[in-house]
């Protein structure tokens, strides 16, 4: 029996209300639970003291059989200092470039990079001497 610690719906068309609920996996979302650990409000002020209402005792008690708090729920009780706040990824894993498109980008970045290093060694040198000018030429300008 896998349990998770998620929200339940309530309330009337929107003006939601939440109750905070240990349930299991399989069963709908505002289906049966297990039981009520608190309820989350998010139509008041945030600095409001009825907005998340929690039993901390029984949470911890439900978290150490192997109930597992869904992301959101993770984000209240880490507001609420129980857990920790949750890693959140800038990319998620799935859409996470593969394996051979990271060779093709590192492969195309190198390739940008070589011949830049490589185009100041093969100029020719700017110090020449016109052609059209003779030395004797410039003397009679002097």
């Amino acid at each position: 029996m896998a349990l998770k610690i998620r929200l339940a719906r309530g309330g009337s068309k929107k003006h939601p209300f939440y109750r905070i609920v240990v349930a299991e996996a399989s069963s709908p979302r505002d289906g049966r639970f297990v039981e009520r650990l608190g309820s989350y409000d998010p139509m008041v002020p945030k600095d409001h003291q009825n907005r998340v209402a929690l039993k901390n005792e029984r949470i911890t008690y439900w978290m150490s059989k192997g109930a597992k708090p869904t992301l959101r729920v993770h984000k209240i009780l880490a507001a609420e200092g129980i857990l920790d706040k949750p890693i959140i990824r800038e990319q998620p894993k799935k859409s996470a470039p593969g394996k051979k498109r990271t060779e093709r980008e590192n492969e195309a970045i190198e390739a940008t990079k070589a011949p830049a290093t490589e185009a100041p060694a093969t100029e020719a040198p700017a110090t020449e001497a016109p052609a059209n000018e003779s030395p004797a030429e410039e003397e009679k300008n002097k």
